[in-house]
Formats: C-alpha cells, sequence, structure tokens
C-alpha cells in the first residue's frame, strides 16, 4: 500500500523505502536493501503526501530529516 495516497498495488509497482539498521533512510529502487521498509508510488506528488502526512516516519518508526525527502524526490525524478 501506499503511504502517500492509499492506494493498494502490486510491490513491484511501488517504490520502497528503506530505514537500514544503522537508522538511515534511503529510497530503495530495487526492493532487495536490508531494513525496515515503506513504499510509496514511484511520483513525487505520492512521496509530498506521505511526506505532509508524515506516514513514513510513523512507518519506519523514525524522524526523516527534510534533506532526505529532498534526495528521495531528486532521485524519483531522475528515475532512479
Amino acid at each position: 500500500m501506499c503511504a502517500g495516497c492509499g492506494e493498494m498495488k502490486p510491490k513491484k509497482e511501488l517504490v520502497r523505502v528503506v530505514r537500514a539498521g544503522d537508522g538511515t533512510v534511503s529510497l530503495d529502487l530495487t526492493g532487495k536493501k536490508p531494513g525496515r521498509g515503506a513504499y510509496v508510488c514511484p511520483n513525487s506528488e505520492c512521496l509530498k503526501r506521505a511526506r505532509k502526512s508524515r506516514a513514513l516516519e510513523r512507518a519506519l518508526d523514525t524522524a526523516i530529516p527534510e534533506s532526505v525527502y529532498e534526495e528521495m524526490e531528486k532521485e524519483m525524478a531522475n528515475g532512479g
């Protein structure tokens, strides 16, 4: 389920946001990085919604710095 829009979609259609064991948060375009994950549609609008509602922070149980969100938006805009 997308953390931004709430739509149920197959995992392959979503992008995973992962919190690694050391607490770093990053975009996982392959879906294979180790750690706790949350999913978001591969568009910046859903990422913005998830950011505004703090859905990713709740799902990953950690505070996400603004710089990480900005980096994720850039990666998404560039397609990875």
